[in-house]
């Protein structure tokens, strides 16, 4: 009885094995096989293609500096717009919400995260674009001068692609510091109280313990908003240029891929397009893997306590 069920404990060992490989194999296959569609844009441009701004699929001439300059302003932007309020977000609902409370705001939480991108553009060019379009004419001329607060009045642009971004990875960012912050010890809220520390400061301590796998959390929303694609192309304005202006209109990775990829007419003008989205694979990849590293990190060490904290210090003792 005992070898058949270590066979069979062997059997569905391998067997969930082979699922998980297959994921790693998937990875590997999508990364081969968009280098492999790039090659025609690799070979002739090389690095240079990396470094040019000029996108001409008439001439074939092409330079993805614009679209990756685009893709990093606009995502740092949300990143900088969303990262205080998500930490809010999470630091309200595992600390200090009251019970009845909480579990409705971990559901609307979670419920903005299932929204399809759609729907946040659609929402994005009926109400946040004309928001943003009305800022830019109401502000003064001594601001508008200044490089930041440049371009037309619009209200498409990167500060509407920003504001967007911000909402959409919100709950990305706000539901993984929750699980983060959860799984400080709760022998470091319960120190700091015995040392007279008042809850803000227990919280402070909190925040301290967890700092690495907040960052991870960041990363991740990060990552999250580098790879989004219809509600930035529908409010970005989709113009290559570089620009540091806020209300100029400029351009992303996957919203170049989102428009023009239909109307790749030639193999070289297909495969410039296959390289940025090897380029924001890539990228993507290596951000999330980061983020997920960091997030772990901060988990492996309460586990070895074997503790885990998922109600505040108060509670508890209550």
């Amino acid at each position: 009885m005992g070898g058949k069920a270590r066979t069979g404990d062997l059997g569905f060992r391998l067997g969930t094995g082979v699922f998980a490989l297959a994921l790693v194999l998937l990875v590997v296959a999508i990364g081969y096989e968009l280098t492999r569609q790039s090659m025609l844009s690799i070979e002739k441009f090389g690095w240079n293609f990396w470094r040019t701004t000029t996108w001409d699929p008439v001439t074939g001439d092409f330079g993805a500096l614009p679209f990756l300059w685009g893709t990093l302003y606009s995502s740092f932007l949300a990143l900088v717009l969303s990262t205080p309020v998500a930490l809010g977000i999470a630091v309200f609902i595992s600390e200090l919400a009251p019970g009845r409370l909480r579990q409705p705001l971990v559901f609307l939480t979670e419920l903005l995260a299932a929204i399809p991108s759609i729907v946040y553009g659609l929402w994005g060019i009926f109400v946040l674009v004309p928001v943003v379009r009305a800022m830019e004419t109401a502000a003064p001329d001594w601001l508008r001068q200044i490089p930041l607060f440049s371009g037309p009045p619009l209200g498409v642009g990167m500060l509407a692609a920003g504001v967007i971004l911000a909402i959409m990875i919100v709950p990305f960012t706000a539901s993984v510091a929750r699980e983060v912050l959860k799984s400080v010890p709760i022998a470091q809220r319960e120190g700091a109280y015995a040392l007279g520390a008042t809850r803000f400061e227990a919280i402070r301590a909190a925040l301290y313990y967890a700092r690495t796998g907040i960052i991870g959390a960041v990363m991740l929303g990060f990552g999250r908003a580098l790879g989004e694609t219809m509600a930035v192309t529908m409010v970005i304005g989709n113009t290559p240029r570089i620009s540091a202006s806020l209300f100029a209109p400029q351009y992303t990775m996957a919203a170049v891929l989102a428009n023009e990829f239909t109307e790749a007419d030639t193999d070289l003008y297909l495969n410039a397009l296959i390289e940025i989205g090897l380029v924001l694979f890539i990228i993507t990849l290596f951000i999330n893997g980061l983020s997920r590293l960091l997030i772990w990190s901060m988990a492996r060490p309460a586990k070895a306590l074997g503790v885990a904290s998922t109600v505040p210090a108060e509670e508890s003792a209550a």
